[in-house]
């Protein structure tokens, strides 16, 4: 009997998280990528974030802020890790306006990354987390633990899905773009060959810097994940532990009434 309801709900699982990815993928073309911080026991690579840091820098916080994610954690262990002296100077290239005097003046590491809506773009602070690209069955979970919501491959699409056919509407230009739910986006490429020059001499492709750029912004919506994985995992042999402690015990209290079966 047992067996038999084990298989149900293991056919159950598959056919929901298949079911479930297949969904997810509607509206736009989103492959699964092998990102470093997946799975239970995957971690953030630490020099693919700074190469991300740079990306954000460099391209996308011309029109993209990330007001939400604090300027001292990229000096945190699980993220970038920058020495404190760095993390400094990068914080003072921005501006910021004193909550106290109401005047401007350069960030310090205990500010947020300034937002930016300039150009009425989409803050990046939670991207990766609004914008998944499929998602296991509700309720469960299932491959979500296994292969992440999707979306750093959301954002890795659709920085990778331009085409070079354009088109006018309404005296704006929109661009065409598989990931995107409706085809055509409006805007402009921002990747392209050779943009960024990464410190470390990785070749600054257009897959590259998607990929980098997207490791750092799934890092920027759950900064915490490796704590949190960590925590999951004690908690999980915890639980296997007292459960064993339990039956031990249990069995052991009702063995002088139980007795031993008898053939």
């Amino acid at each position: 009997m047992l067996r038999k309801i084990a298989i149900t709900a293991v056919s159950g699982l598959t056919l929901l998280a298949g079911g479930a990815y297949a969904a997810g993928g509607e509206g736009g073309h989103i492959e699964d990528f092998a990102f470093s911080f997946e799975g239970p026991f995957g971690t953030f690579e630490e020099h693919q974030l700074q190469r991300g840091l740079q990306v954000y820098t460099e391209v996308c916080s011309a029109c993209h802020g990330m007001k939400f994610v604090p300027i001292r954690s990229l000096s945190d262990e699980g993220g970038p890790r920058l020495p404190e002296d760095q993390v400094r100077a990068y914080a003072a290239q921005f501006t910021v306006v004193d909550k106290d005097s109401g005047e401007e003046r350069p960030a310090t590491p205990a500010d947020n990354f300034p937002a930016n809506t300039g150009a009425g773009a989409p803050d990046l602070s939670l991207m990766a987390k609004g914008r998944a690209g499929f998602h296991g069955p509700y309720g469960l979970g299932i491959n979500q633990f296994f292969r992440g919501i999707g979306g750093p491959e959301y954002i890795h699409a659709l920085l990778t899905g331009y085409t070079e056919e354009t088109k006018e509407e309404a005296g704006s230009t929109f661009y065409e773009n598989h990931a995107f739910s409706t085809g055509w986006i409006a805007m402009p490429p921002p990747l392209t060959e050779g943009q960024v020059t990464y410190a470390d001499g990785t070749e600054a492709t257009v897959e590259q810097m998607a990929e980098d750029v997207s490791a750092f912004l799934m890092w920027a919506a759950e900064p915490k994940m490796m704590d949190r994985k960590r925590a999951g995992f004690l908690g999980v042999l915890f639980l296997g532990l007292f459960a064993t402690l339990l039956y031990l015990t249990n069995k052991r209290l009702w063995a002088g009434v139980k007795g031993k079966k008898t053939a």
